[in-house]
Protein backbone atom coordinates (compact mmCIF):
# COMPACT_ATOMS: atom_id res chain seq x y z
CA UNK A 1 0.00 0.00 0.00
CA UNK A 2 1.60 3.75 -0.63
CA UNK A 3 2.32 5.75 2.12
CA UNK A 4 0.41 8.66 2.80
CA UNK A 5 2.97 10.74 1.63
CA UNK A 6 3.20 9.35 -2.44
CA UNK A 7 1.56 10.86 -4.74
CA UNK A 8 -1.81 9.49 -5.70
CA UNK A 9 -0.85 10.06 -9.42
CA UNK A 10 1.90 7.33 -9.38
CA UNK A 11 -0.03 4.32 -8.57
CA UNK A 12 -3.64 4.92 -10.04
CA UNK A 13 -4.13 3.66 -13.07
CA UNK A 14 -6.28 6.05 -15.86
CA UNK A 15 -9.92 4.22 -16.56
CA UNK A 16 -11.29 3.27 -20.06
CA UNK A 17 -14.98 4.61 -21.20
CA UNK A 18 -15.36 1.06 -20.40
CA UNK A 19 -14.84 1.48 -16.56
CA UNK A 20 -11.70 -1.12 -16.50
CA UNK A 21 -8.07 0.59 -15.89
CA UNK A 22 -6.44 1.09 -19.19
CA UNK A 23 -3.20 -0.64 -18.78
CA UNK A 24 -2.04 -0.29 -22.33
CA UNK A 25 -1.37 2.91 -21.56
CA UNK A 26 2.50 3.98 -20.54
CA UNK A 27 2.97 5.03 -17.47
CA UNK A 28 4.66 8.49 -16.33
CA UNK A 29 7.28 8.98 -13.33
CA UNK A 30 5.57 12.90 -13.60
CA UNK A 31 2.04 13.72 -11.77
CA UNK A 32 -0.71 14.46 -14.08
CA UNK A 33 -3.68 16.71 -13.79
CA UNK A 34 -4.11 20.55 -13.08
CA UNK A 35 -4.06 19.56 -8.99
CA UNK A 36 -0.35 17.96 -9.05
CA UNK A 37 0.99 20.71 -10.77
CA UNK A 38 0.88 24.71 -10.65
CA UNK A 39 -1.11 25.89 -14.57
CA UNK A 40 2.27 27.13 -15.14
CA UNK A 41 4.56 24.34 -15.31
CA UNK A 42 1.93 21.90 -16.72
CA UNK A 43 3.18 22.84 -20.41
CA UNK A 44 6.76 21.73 -18.93
CA UNK A 45 5.03 18.46 -17.37
CA UNK A 46 3.73 17.50 -21.01
CA UNK A 47 7.28 18.10 -22.43
CA UNK A 48 8.76 15.98 -19.92
CA UNK A 49 6.41 13.64 -20.76
CA UNK A 50 7.30 13.72 -24.14
CA UNK A 51 10.83 13.14 -23.52
CA UNK A 52 10.17 10.09 -21.09
CA UNK A 53 8.19 8.31 -24.05
CA UNK A 54 11.42 9.40 -26.55
CA UNK A 55 13.92 7.34 -23.82
CA UNK A 56 12.64 4.22 -25.58
CA UNK A 57 11.63 2.65 -28.98
CA UNK A 58 8.07 2.45 -30.52
CA UNK A 59 8.56 -1.25 -30.45
CA UNK A 60 9.59 -1.33 -26.87
CA UNK A 61 7.02 0.91 -25.53
CA UNK A 62 4.04 -1.37 -27.56
CA UNK A 63 5.74 -4.62 -26.18
CA UNK A 64 5.88 -3.75 -22.80
CA UNK A 65 2.43 -2.23 -22.76
CA UNK A 66 1.16 -5.41 -24.00
CA UNK A 67 3.17 -7.08 -21.20
CA UNK A 68 1.80 -4.95 -19.02
CA UNK A 69 -1.96 -5.77 -20.01
CA UNK A 70 -0.91 -9.23 -19.96
CA UNK A 71 0.24 -9.50 -16.13
CA UNK A 72 -2.21 -7.00 -14.51
CA UNK A 73 -5.17 -9.09 -16.32
CA UNK A 74 -4.13 -12.16 -14.65
CA UNK A 75 -3.60 -10.39 -11.47
CA UNK A 76 -7.42 -9.44 -11.93
CA UNK A 77 -8.72 -12.84 -12.92
CA UNK A 78 -6.92 -14.53 -9.85
CA UNK A 79 -8.89 -11.75 -7.33
CA UNK A 80 -4.74 -10.03 -6.79
CA UNK A 81 -3.83 -6.89 -6.05
CA UNK A 82 -1.38 -5.70 -8.80
CA UNK A 83 -0.65 -1.80 -7.96
CA UNK A 84 1.89 -2.48 -5.20
CA UNK A 85 4.73 -4.79 -6.15
CA UNK A 86 4.80 -8.21 -4.82
CA UNK A 87 7.82 -10.92 -5.82
CA UNK A 88 5.67 -13.26 -4.20
CA UNK A 89 2.85 -12.69 -7.27
CA UNK A 90 5.02 -12.11 -10.18
CA UNK A 91 7.22 -15.19 -9.27
CA UNK A 92 3.62 -16.85 -9.15
CA UNK A 93 2.57 -14.78 -12.26
CA UNK A 94 5.92 -16.03 -14.76
CA UNK A 95 5.21 -20.06 -13.68
CA UNK A 96 1.78 -19.30 -15.08
CA UNK A 97 3.43 -18.17 -18.46
CA UNK A 98 5.73 -20.73 -18.45
CA UNK A 99 3.17 -23.58 -17.74
CA UNK A 100 0.55 -21.97 -19.91
CA UNK A 101 -1.70 -21.00 -17.10
CA UNK A 102 -1.60 -16.86 -17.32
CA UNK A 103 -4.76 -17.26 -19.74
CA UNK A 104 -7.78 -19.73 -20.62
CA UNK A 105 -6.67 -22.12 -22.94
CA UNK A 106 -3.24 -20.51 -23.49
CA UNK A 107 0.23 -21.76 -24.33
CA UNK A 108 3.50 -21.70 -22.31
CA UNK A 109 5.51 -18.98 -22.91
CA UNK A 110 8.85 -18.93 -24.45
CA UNK A 111 11.70 -17.68 -21.75
CA UNK A 112 12.76 -14.91 -24.06
CA UNK A 113 9.29 -13.87 -24.14
CA UNK A 114 8.95 -14.15 -20.02
CA UNK A 115 12.20 -12.63 -19.82
CA UNK A 116 10.51 -9.85 -21.77
CA UNK A 117 7.28 -9.82 -19.58
CA UNK A 118 9.40 -9.53 -16.45
CA UNK A 119 11.47 -6.66 -17.78
CA UNK A 120 8.46 -4.58 -18.42
CA UNK A 121 6.75 -5.38 -15.44
CA UNK A 122 9.65 -4.10 -13.54
CA UNK A 123 10.19 -0.91 -15.96
CA UNK A 124 6.39 0.23 -14.85
CA UNK A 125 6.87 -0.07 -11.45
CA UNK A 126 10.04 1.50 -11.30
CA UNK A 127 7.91 4.56 -13.46
CA UNK A 128 5.17 4.56 -10.61
CA UNK A 129 7.83 5.03 -8.17
CA UNK A 130 7.57 1.76 -6.56
CA UNK A 131 10.57 -0.51 -7.16
CA UNK A 132 10.29 -4.40 -7.97
CA UNK A 133 12.98 -6.28 -6.64
CA UNK A 134 13.80 -8.50 -8.81
CA UNK A 135 16.66 -10.25 -6.98
CA UNK A 136 14.02 -11.54 -4.38
CA UNK A 137 13.90 -15.19 -4.20
CA UNK A 138 10.39 -15.45 -5.24
CA UNK A 139 11.52 -13.98 -8.95
CA UNK A 140 14.92 -15.11 -9.51
CA UNK A 141 15.01 -19.21 -8.22
CA UNK A 142 11.58 -19.35 -9.94
CA UNK A 143 13.05 -17.67 -12.95
CA UNK A 144 16.33 -19.85 -12.77
CA UNK A 145 14.49 -23.07 -12.58
CA UNK A 146 12.38 -22.07 -15.74
CA UNK A 147 15.61 -21.08 -17.91
CA UNK A 148 16.74 -24.57 -16.96
CA UNK A 149 13.59 -26.51 -17.88
CA UNK A 150 12.58 -24.78 -20.91
CA UNK A 151 15.56 -22.72 -22.45
CA UNK A 152 16.00 -23.52 -25.67
CA UNK A 153 18.78 -22.25 -28.40
CA UNK A 154 17.47 -19.31 -30.36
CA UNK A 155 15.47 -19.28 -33.41
CA UNK A 156 17.64 -16.81 -35.74
CA UNK A 157 16.01 -15.78 -39.09
CA UNK A 158 17.22 -16.91 -42.17
CA UNK A 159 20.28 -14.29 -43.79
CA UNK A 160 19.89 -13.29 -47.37
CA UNK A 161 22.54 -13.69 -48.94
CA UNK A 162 23.83 -11.41 -52.28
CA UNK A 163 22.53 -13.97 -54.21
CA UNK A 164 19.64 -14.12 -52.47
CA UNK A 165 18.87 -10.57 -52.64
CA UNK A 166 19.48 -10.54 -56.16
CA UNK A 167 16.80 -13.02 -56.76
CA UNK A 168 14.65 -10.81 -54.72
CA UNK A 169 15.11 -7.78 -56.42
CA UNK A 170 13.61 -9.86 -59.74
CA UNK A 171 10.95 -10.48 -57.64
CA UNK A 172 9.18 -6.19 -57.50
CA UNK A 173 7.26 -4.79 -59.55
CA UNK A 174 8.45 -3.04 -62.34
CA UNK A 175 8.09 0.52 -63.64
CA UNK A 176 5.86 1.13 -60.50
CA UNK A 177 6.90 3.48 -57.68
CA UNK A 178 6.13 0.83 -55.34
CA UNK A 179 8.66 -1.47 -56.71
CA UNK A 180 11.29 1.37 -56.73
CA UNK A 181 10.89 2.26 -53.65
CA UNK A 182 11.13 -1.91 -52.26
CA UNK A 183 14.05 -1.94 -54.49
CA UNK A 184 15.70 1.16 -52.55
CA UNK A 185 15.10 -0.68 -49.62
CA UNK A 186 16.41 -3.48 -49.59
CA UNK A 187 19.30 -2.30 -50.88
CA UNK A 188 19.72 0.14 -48.42
CA UNK A 189 18.67 -2.36 -46.01
CA UNK A 190 21.18 -4.56 -47.00
CA UNK A 191 24.54 -2.89 -47.61
CA UNK A 192 23.87 -0.39 -44.32
CA UNK A 193 23.10 -3.59 -42.40
CA UNK A 194 20.18 -1.50 -41.15
CA UNK A 195 17.21 -2.41 -38.92
CA UNK A 196 13.86 -2.30 -39.53
CA UNK A 197 13.19 0.80 -38.24
CA UNK A 198 16.29 2.82 -38.90
CA UNK A 199 15.12 2.13 -42.88
CA UNK A 200 12.09 3.90 -42.31
CA UNK A 201 13.01 6.51 -39.78
CA UNK A 202 15.13 8.40 -42.53
CA UNK A 203 14.82 11.49 -43.46
CA UNK A 204 15.92 13.25 -46.55
CA UNK A 205 17.89 15.77 -44.89
CA UNK A 206 18.76 16.86 -41.16
CA UNK A 207 16.27 17.96 -38.71
CA UNK A 208 13.32 17.46 -41.01
CA UNK A 209 10.55 15.91 -39.29
CA UNK A 210 10.12 15.75 -35.65
CA UNK A 211 9.55 11.78 -35.59
CA UNK A 212 12.89 10.62 -37.64
CA UNK A 213 15.41 8.93 -36.18
CA UNK A 214 18.21 9.44 -39.05
CA UNK A 215 18.68 11.15 -42.65
CA UNK A 216 20.84 10.88 -45.34
CA UNK A 217 23.71 12.27 -47.74
CA UNK A 218 24.51 11.55 -50.84
CA UNK A 219 28.21 12.03 -51.84
CA UNK A 220 29.86 10.85 -54.95
CA UNK A 221 31.73 7.75 -54.22
CA UNK A 222 27.68 6.85 -51.43
CA UNK A 223 25.48 7.34 -48.81
CA UNK A 224 26.58 8.88 -45.67
CA UNK A 225 23.86 7.21 -43.22
CA UNK A 226 23.49 9.23 -39.79
CA UNK A 227 21.35 7.26 -37.37
CA UNK A 228 20.16 7.59 -33.79
CA UNK A 229 20.58 4.09 -32.27
CA UNK A 230 20.41 2.50 -29.01
CA UNK A 231 23.88 3.79 -28.08
CA UNK A 232 23.37 7.10 -29.40
CA UNK A 233 24.34 8.48 -32.80
CA UNK A 234 26.94 6.48 -35.42
CA UNK A 235 27.31 7.03 -39.17
CA UNK A 236 26.97 4.32 -41.81
CA UNK A 237 28.88 4.68 -44.99
CA UNK A 238 27.34 2.75 -47.77
CA UNK A 239 29.48 2.53 -50.86
CA UNK A 240 28.65 2.70 -54.54
CA UNK A 241 28.22 -0.90 -55.79
CA UNK A 242 30.27 -2.50 -59.18
CA UNK A 243 26.58 -2.70 -61.05
CA UNK A 244 24.14 -0.03 -61.25
CA UNK A 245 21.24 -2.75 -61.57
CA UNK A 246 22.43 -3.92 -57.99
CA UNK A 247 23.99 -0.27 -56.16
CA UNK A 248 22.04 0.64 -53.43
CA UNK A 249 23.03 4.66 -53.86
CA UNK A 250 21.53 4.05 -57.69
CA UNK A 251 18.53 2.78 -56.79
CA UNK A 252 17.72 4.98 -53.74
CA UNK A 253 18.56 8.40 -56.06
CA UNK A 254 16.03 6.83 -58.64
CA UNK A 255 13.74 6.42 -56.11
CA UNK A 256 14.12 10.03 -54.61
CA UNK A 257 13.77 11.70 -58.13
CA UNK A 258 10.99 9.97 -59.50
CA UNK A 259 9.25 10.02 -56.06
CA UNK A 260 10.00 13.55 -55.87
CA UNK A 261 11.15 13.27 -52.83
CA UNK A 262 13.49 16.12 -51.31
CA UNK A 263 12.30 17.07 -47.70
CA UNK A 264 10.58 14.73 -45.05
CA UNK A 265 10.16 10.86 -44.71
CA UNK A 266 12.65 8.93 -47.39
CA UNK A 267 10.54 5.90 -47.23
CA UNK A 268 6.88 6.68 -47.81
CA UNK A 269 3.86 4.99 -48.73
CA UNK A 270 2.58 4.46 -52.15
CA UNK A 271 -1.32 4.74 -53.72
CA UNK A 272 -2.94 5.21 -56.67
CA UNK A 273 -2.06 1.74 -58.19
CA UNK A 274 1.88 2.12 -57.39
CA UNK A 275 2.49 5.84 -58.91
CA UNK A 276 1.79 8.41 -56.05
CA UNK A 277 3.38 9.07 -53.33
CA UNK A 278 2.18 10.02 -49.70
CA UNK A 279 2.99 12.23 -47.33
CA UNK A 280 3.44 8.98 -44.19
CA UNK A 281 6.13 7.31 -43.22
CA UNK A 282 6.16 3.58 -43.73
CA UNK A 283 5.76 1.70 -40.81
CA UNK A 284 8.35 -0.40 -39.92
CA UNK A 285 6.87 -4.16 -39.75
CA UNK A 286 6.33 -3.21 -43.40
CA UNK A 287 10.15 -3.75 -44.14
CA UNK A 288 9.59 -7.29 -42.47
CA UNK A 289 6.60 -8.16 -44.92
CA UNK A 290 8.79 -6.80 -47.44
CA UNK A 291 11.95 -9.51 -46.65
CA UNK A 292 9.18 -12.28 -46.43
CA UNK A 293 7.09 -11.51 -49.36
CA UNK A 294 10.36 -11.15 -51.89
CA UNK A 295 12.30 -14.19 -50.45
CA UNK A 296 9.06 -16.50 -50.61
CA UNK A 297 8.58 -15.28 -54.05
CA UNK A 298 12.24 -15.52 -55.17
CA UNK A 299 12.28 -19.62 -53.69
CA UNK A 300 14.91 -18.64 -51.65
CA UNK A 301 15.40 -21.51 -49.89
CA UNK A 302 13.23 -23.43 -51.41
CA UNK A 303 14.08 -26.83 -49.62
CA UNK A 304 11.62 -25.74 -47.15
CA UNK A 305 7.92 -26.14 -46.51
CA UNK A 306 6.24 -22.77 -47.41
CA UNK A 307 5.12 -22.43 -43.54
CA UNK A 308 8.54 -22.67 -42.38
CA UNK A 309 10.42 -20.42 -45.24
CA UNK A 310 7.46 -17.65 -43.90
CA UNK A 311 9.27 -18.06 -40.63
CA UNK A 312 12.83 -17.83 -41.75
CA UNK A 313 12.42 -14.39 -43.05
CA UNK A 314 12.29 -11.11 -41.33
CA UNK A 315 13.77 -7.02 -41.04
CA UNK A 316 16.86 -8.82 -39.45
CA UNK A 317 17.31 -11.15 -42.24
CA UNK A 318 19.36 -8.07 -44.48
CA UNK A 319 21.26 -7.12 -41.11
CA UNK A 320 22.26 -10.89 -41.12
CA UNK A 321 22.94 -11.27 -44.88
CA UNK A 322 25.53 -8.13 -44.64
CA UNK A 323 27.21 -9.57 -41.78
CA UNK A 324 27.17 -13.55 -43.05
CA UNK A 325 28.57 -12.16 -47.00
CA UNK A 326 31.15 -9.19 -46.28
CA UNK A 327 34.38 -10.77 -46.84
CA UNK A 328 36.43 -8.05 -44.46
CA UNK A 329 37.99 -7.97 -41.08
CA UNK A 330 35.43 -8.07 -38.35
CA UNK A 331 35.82 -5.43 -36.71
CA UNK A 332 34.14 -2.82 -39.67
CA UNK A 333 31.24 -5.18 -39.67
CA UNK A 334 30.68 -4.37 -36.18
CA UNK A 335 30.83 -1.26 -36.93
CA UNK A 336 28.53 -0.96 -40.03
CA UNK A 337 26.06 -2.51 -38.13
CA UNK A 338 26.40 -0.41 -34.65
CA UNK A 339 26.90 -3.60 -32.16
CA UNK A 340 29.28 -3.09 -28.69
CA UNK A 341 30.67 -5.88 -29.19
CA UNK A 342 32.29 -8.53 -31.66
CA UNK A 343 30.39 -11.50 -30.12
CA UNK A 344 26.77 -9.69 -30.96
CA UNK A 345 28.15 -9.37 -34.41
CA UNK A 346 29.09 -12.90 -34.75
CA UNK A 347 25.74 -14.04 -33.95
CA UNK A 348 24.64 -12.48 -37.14
CA UNK A 349 27.03 -14.43 -39.04
CA UNK A 350 24.91 -17.25 -39.91
CA UNK A 351 27.19 -19.45 -41.79
CA UNK A 352 30.31 -17.03 -42.63
CA UNK A 353 32.71 -18.76 -40.15
CA UNK A 354 31.68 -22.31 -40.07
CA UNK A 355 34.46 -24.67 -41.20
CA UNK A 356 36.92 -22.26 -41.30
CA UNK A 357 39.17 -23.44 -38.76
CA UNK A 358 39.13 -27.23 -38.62
CA UNK A 359 40.60 -28.24 -35.26
CA UNK A 360 40.21 -31.81 -36.04
CA UNK A 361 43.05 -32.17 -38.89
CA UNK A 362 44.81 -29.54 -36.45
CA UNK A 363 44.79 -31.70 -33.79
CA UNK A 364 46.52 -34.53 -36.42
CA UNK A 365 43.10 -36.52 -36.89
Amino acid sequence: MPGKDTPASHLTVPARSDGEPDTARLPSPLPEGSAALPAHLERLAGRARGYVEAASSANTRRAYASDWKHFSGWCRRQGIAWLAPSPEVVGLYITACASGAALPGGRPNSVSTIERRLSAIAWHYTQRGTPLDRKDRHIATVLAGIRNTHAAPPRQKEAVLPEDLIAMLETLERGTLRGLRDRAMLLIGFAGGLRRSEIVGLDAGRDQTPDGRGWIEILDKGVVVTLRGKTGWREVEIGRGSSDATCPVAALQTWMQLARIGHGPLFRRVTGRGKETGPDRLNDREVARLVKRAALAAGVRGDLGEAERREKFAGHSLRAGLASSAEVEERHVQKQLGHASAEMTRRYQRRRDRFRINLTKAAGL
